[in-house]
């Protein structure tokens, strides 16, 4: 049962998590060398006269101190202000809004299929536990985590390239609800390259899991009572596993979220990690701070969500 108490106390730690993230984020940006004015006009910046730079240090508010400024920022971020752009005039929100559906698209589909995937392949070799099964799928893993994923990444665009004349898509992103087909074709092999390391990470845990659970006392009793090896599997092997694969599977999608820079860079998709890229690269502080803060916050709604199935999946936490 939910109570008030767990809730209060979630969503204290979820606040102090995004303040936190938010100081830490704006300081950091501030020490940069440049600023807003440097970044917005570049090398023009250095033919302002005093009163012109101070004029434009008014406009952008940097000529306030570092509280006034994080301040007005907070404030504006609660009624859903992120700022505007530097570099191309626009809002923040208007730019996350396009940009967030990409990424949340990319990475639920690599998470969907790295977790079907992972558990496939940890139960095989929980199973076939020391076989040679077993270890042909822990190499596979162990291959999935060592290589880097912009050199998968690059190998799936040459090899594509090369085979079927496909090359990533550098115009408009196409919506799901618009072209299933073009949607997929833009979406797909981004998602594919994330979830090979996602599978291994969850096929290593659930062979971990499966082999200790196959050896607790009570599935040792179900064999004894003669239950079938599939109900076995199920409901008391797999069942009592959930929880660690639950909390995996939630962390890497969290990873995610924020993780998918190198990707969306190599297949050309117009994501939150790809912004987030330009964005430090023009110095656009805005941009930046508004995209890092709304990944927090999909990072903190998914832990949130990982703690509601725990107490769904198993009763035990719910008195916690």
């Amino acid at each position: 049962m939910l109570t008030w108490r767990w809730f209060a106390a979630r969503m204290s730690g979820a606040v102090i998590t995004l303040l936190g993230v938010t100081i830490v984020v704006f300081v950091v940006l501030r020490t940069i060398p440049g600023d807003a004015v440097t970044a917005s006009l570049g090398t023009e910046s250095g033919t302002l006269t005093p009163a012109q730079r101070a004029s434009l240090n008014h406009y952008y508010g940097i000529d306030k101190s570092w509280f006034e400024q994080l301040w007005t920022w907070i404030s504006g971020a609660l009624h859903g202000d992120l700022g505007i752009s530097l570099t191309s005039g626009k809002s923040v929100t208007d730019l996350l809004g396009t940009a967030l559906p990409v990424t949340v698209e990319v990475a639920a589909l690599a998470a969907l299929m790295g977790t079907a995937a992972g558990v496939l392949l940890g139960v095989l070799a929980g199973a076939r536990a020391g076989k040679t099964a077993d270890t042909a799928t822990q190499g596979v893993a162990l291959f999935g985590l060592a290589v880097p994923e912009f050199v998968v990444g690059t190998a799936v665009v040459t090899i594509l390239a090369e085979a079927f004349d496909y090359f990533p898509n550098t115009g408009t992103f196409v919506s799901l609800t618009s072209s299933l087909s073009e949607n997929m074709s833009q979406v797909l092999y981004p998602s594919l390259v994330l979830a090979i390391p996602f599978a291994a990470n969850v096929m290593r845990t659930t062979r971990s899991e499966y082999v200790e659970m196959a050896e607790a006392d009570y599935v040792r009793t179900a064999r004894g009572k003669g239950l079938h090896p599939g109900r076995i599997r199920r409901a008391h092997i797999l069942r009592n596993a959930t929880i660690p694969i639950v909390t995996l599977t939630g962390i890497q999608f969290g990873y995610l979220l924020g993780g998918t820079v190198i990707v969306e860079q190599i297949f050309a998709l117009p994501g939150m990690g790809r912004l987030l890229l330009t964005s430090i690269t023009n110095r656009d502080y805005p941009v930046v701070q508004g995209t890092v803060l709304v990944i927090a916050v999909l990072f903190v709604l998914v832990n949130l969500l990982v703690d509601l199935l725990y107490r769904a999946i198993d009763p035990r936490t719910r008195a916690v």
